[in-house]
């Protein structure tokens, strides 16, 4: 016998399979989305009927918030020394930062005669918008300064 094959199972011949004997993969089942509470339920976490709040907790409603006033005279002291740290503190971060930019380019601009123009005029913009920004905070909070 030099064949390994019996002639039923010739490779070359395959037998007919029928459609309705094929079986296909089983898929596996969709993920079901979450289902929403109850009305009347707690959102996160189910309690029991003697277990609730005994008051629905109100939201915005507190104790008014404080605030500390500006000290425009500490916002000034700090233009005076680095440009635009004045305006920083008040809460103007980018005219802050924009000054500051300015005082440098003025600085860098001193090569050229144009620079000892510019440097006095953006530090001095600097203590003016540092100490007026502080007042005008101040008196946009009712604080009287």
């Amino acid at each position: 016998m030099s064949q390994q094959f019996p002639e039923s199972q010739n490779p070359d011949q395959q037998p007919y399979v029928q459609p309705q004997d094929v079986q296909l993969p089983q898929q596996p089942p969709m993920p079901q989305a979450p289902t929403l509470p109850a009305p009347g339920n707690p959102q996160y976490g189910i309690y029991p009927a003697q277990q609730q709040p005994a008051y629905p907790q109100p939201y915005g409603i507190g104790y008014p918030q404080q605030v500390a006033p500006k000290n425009p005279g500490l916002a000034l002291v700090a233009s005076f020394f680095i440009p635009g740290l004045g305006t920083l503190i008040n809460g103007n971060v980018g005219l802050g930062i924009a000054i500051f930019a300015a005082y440098c380019v003025a600085w860098i601009l001193c090569l050229v005669v144009i620079g000892f123009v510019l440097l006095p005029a953006v530090w001095v913009w600097g203590m003016i918008d540092a100490y007026q920004g502080a007042k005008k905070w101040n008196t946009t909070h009712g604080i009287v300064s």
